[in-house]
C-alpha cells in the first residue's frame, strides 16, 4: 500500500541524482578520453551505411524492459492482470533469462544480411567483449560471498545502531555493503533486513519516514561502483576506458549521484518528518 508513494519520491530522488551525474559526466568527459576516439568511430560508421532503424534498434532492448516490468506488476499480490493465461504467459516471458533470451532473438531483425558469415563474427564479437565482464562479475560475486560469510553486516548494524545518524544510517550502511562487496541487490536486501528492527529507534517508524528510510537504502546501495561490480566492468569495457579512467570518471560520477540524493533525502525529511 506504500508502492505509489514509494514510487513518486523515487522518481524525484532519481531525477535529483541524475542531473548530478549530467554535469558530472559534461565535466568528465571533456577532461578525460579514451581508446574509442571520433576518428575510428565515424570509419566504422561509414563502413556500414545502411543501419537499422530506431524501431529495430530499440526493441531487443526495450521487449525485455517491458516484459520484466509487466511481470512485476502481474505477480503483485493484487494480481491486477488476473490469474489466467495472460499471468501466466508474462510470468514465464518476465524472468529475466527469458526475457534476455527474447531480446537476443530480436536481435537477429539487425543483422543487414543474414548469413553464416555475418552471424558468426557477431557472436564473437559478443562473445569477446562480454567474456572478461562474466569472469570478473564471477570473482566479485565470489568476493562479495566470502564478505557476507564473515557476517560484517551484523558487525556494522551493531556499530552504528548507537550514533543517533537518522535518514542517514540506511544510506551508510547500504553504502558500506556496496563499496565492499560490490552488489547493489545484495546491499539493498541486507540494508532492510538490518535496518527494519531499528526503524522506531532511528524516528522514521512513519508512513514517510519508512518511505524516505527505502530512499536512503537505494542511495547508499549505488556508492559506490568500483572494480568489484560488475557495472563497473560493463562501463569500462564497452566504452574502452582503462581501470584508471574508469575510477576518475564512472566512480565518482556514482559517489556524486549518492551524496547529492542523500543530501536531498535529508531535506525532504526536514519537510515531511
Amino acid at each position: 500500500d506504500q508502492l505509489g508513494i514509494v514510487i513518486l519520491f523515487g522518481a524525484v530522488v532519481a531525477l535529483v541524482a541524475l542531473l548530478a551525474g549530467y554535469f558530472w559526466a559534461s565535466y568528465a568527459g571533456k577532461k578525460y578520453t579514451t581508446s574509442e576516439d571520433t576518428e575510428t568511430f565515424t570509419q566504422n560508421i561509414s563502413k556500414n551505411i545502411k543501419l537499422p532503424s530506431a524501431t529495430k534498434s530499440l526493441l531487443p532492448i526495450l521487449i525485455p524492459i517491458l516484459l520484466i516490468a509487466l511481470r512485476s506488476i502481474a505477480t503483485y499480490p493484487a494480481k491486477p492482470f488476473g490469474a489466467g493465461f495472460f499471468y501466466a504467459f508474462l510470468d514465464f516471458t518476465g524472468q529475466p533469462v527469458n526475457a534476455l533470451l527474447i531480446g537476443f532473438l530480436l536481435s537477429f531483425l539487425l543483422f543487414p544480411v543474414f548469413n553464416k558469415e555475418t552471424l558468426t563474427g557477431w557472436i564473437g564479437d559478443g562473445i569477446s567483449a562480454a567474456a572478461p565482464i562474466l569472469l570478473i562479475t564471477g570473482a566479485g560475486g565470489a568476493f562479495g560471498t566470502i564478505l557476507k560469510e564473515t557476517q560484517i553486516g551484523e558487525t556494522i548494524g551493531n556499530m552504528l545502531a548507537g550514533y543517533q545518524l537518522g535518514i542517514f544510517l540506511p544510506f551508510i550502511i547500504a553504502a558500506a555493503f556496496k563499496t565492499a562487496q560490490g552488489s547493489s541487490t545484495v546491499a539493498l536486501v541486507a540494508t532492510s533486513a538490518l535496518i527494519a528492527p531499528l526503524l522506531s529507534t532511528i524516528g522514521l517508524d512513519s508512513l514517510n519516514g519508512k518511505v524516505l528510510a527505502v530512499m536512503a537504502t537505494g542511495a547508499g546501495a549505488m556508492t559506490i561502483s568500483h572494480a568489484n561490480d560488475s557495472f563497473f566492468w560493463v562501463v569500462t569495457q564497452f566504452s574502452g576506458m582503462d581501470v584508471k579512467t574508469g575510477y576518475k570518471t564512472h566512480t565518482i560520477a556514482t559517489l556524486i549521484q549518492g551524496i547529492t540524493a542523500i543530501v536531498f533525502i535529508f531535506i525532504l525529511s526536514l519537510i515531511l518528518l
